[in-house]
């Protein structure tokens, strides 16, 4: 849930603050096998497992950089992103994204958000742009730094 106050008529209020933190989540092999699956990238040092802990640096497998990245749409919504009054909300894309330190199997992630803009548009619409942390838990380095956009559409 967002912060308090935090509403379509005060977005702007919130600017440069932090808008929440998500729960963790498990990247167990499980998930990274089905995100193999669902891709089609089946690298060693993802679904292999007795090879990773031969040859891979991290000892283990690791979440695909995308397998990650793509938790974060769950994770900006179940902090509430979206303010109440918004008919629809979309993803609109990215400007920049790092991926700062590999997602090792059964590590937990958590993301955490701050709203870094907001532009209104023609038609009601309204351009949030937000910096999406995802967070590996025990670990100094995130696994990824995002600038999110999210269009959305007054009620």
């Amino acid at each position: 849930m967002a912060v308090n106050g935090y509403s379509l008529t005060t977005l702007n209020q919130f600017v440069g603050q932090e808008i929440g933190v998500s729960e963790w989540v498990t990247v167990d092999q499980e998930r990274i096998y089905q995100f193999a699956d669902s891709t089609g990238d089946h690298q060693w040092i993802h679904v292999d497992v007795e090879r990773a802990k031969r040859e891979s640096p991290f000892q283990k497998t690791i979440a695909h950089g995308f397998l990650s990245l793509s938790l974060l749409a769950g994770m900006v919504m179940e902090i509430g992103i979206v303010p109440p009054g918004v008919a629809q909300a979309l993803n609109y894309g990215l400007d920049r994204v790092r991926f700062m330190a590999p997602v090792r199997a059964g590590k937990r992630v958590r993301g955490r958000v701050v709203l870094q803009s907001v532009e209104e548009q023609k038609g009601g619409r309204i351009l949030l742009k937000t910096t999406s942390t995802l967070e590996i838990e025990g670990e100094d380095k995130p696994a990824l730094v995002a600038e999110m956009l999210s269009m959305l559409m007054r009620g």
